[in-house]
């Protein structure tokens, strides 16, 4: 055991972040109605396998007042194709009226291209958004069941030895009540 944990350093590597938001939007759809502190830590492996944990506040004006995701996943490349599987669960540890979720997901890269799958589970409806990164520059686009329509445009910049962003999202609702749209500074440190 204690040799295992010497070696570790060789094989896998762990990380934090931290970011501040004026807006948490996720997927065209804010969360927290305001300013939002979110943070998380991560472990990935050589070997493609990786794990963490994300956590922020939110504000659905229904006692849920944070949000903590858990997730794992392998990632790794076929050609120039680059794959991800994994699990992501959403757990309200304040709420009692049933909003967490779970959704296993598939990610496919080719440049800066991307594509995203997530299956919904127990009834949690799914979502695809098809991305792509031009310089500082990406656009996404995405369709989540029975929610809506969302279309989000980010520049990233430095700002110091932080990383800052400008993003401008747009929710198109699909009967969940209404449509959205926001423009958000962030700034983040990863260590």
């Amino acid at each position: 055991m204690f040799l295992c944990i010497i070696s570790l350093p060789t094989y896998a590597a762990v990380s934090a972040n931290v970011s501040f938001a004026s807006d948490y939007i996720w997927r065209g759809m804010t969360q927290s109605d305001g300013p939002a502190i979110q943070g998380g830590f991560d472990f990935a492996a050589e070997s493609g396998f990786y794990a963490g944990l994300w956590g922020s506040n939110v504000n659905f004006n229904d006692g849920a007042g944070s949000e903590l995701d858990y997730y794992f996943g392998y990632g790794f490349e076929a050609g120039n194709i680059g794959v991800d599987i994994g699990y992501l669960a959403y757990d309200y540890p304040k709420n009692e009226t049933g909003l967490d979720f779970e959704e296993i997901y598939v990610g496919l890269s080719m440049g800066d291209l991307g594509l995203l799958f997530a299956m919904g589970q127990d009834g949690a409806p799914d979502y695809t958004e098809v991305s792509y990164g031009i310089g500082a520059v990406s656009l996404s686009y995405g369709q989540y069941d029975d929610y809506g329509d969302n279309l989000g445009i980010s520049y990233g910049f430095g700002c110091g030895s932080y990383d800052c962003a400008l993003t401008y999202s747009d929710f198109s609702d699909d009967g969940y009540g209404g449509d959205e749209d926001a423009l958000v500074f962030s700034v983040s440190a990863s260590f």
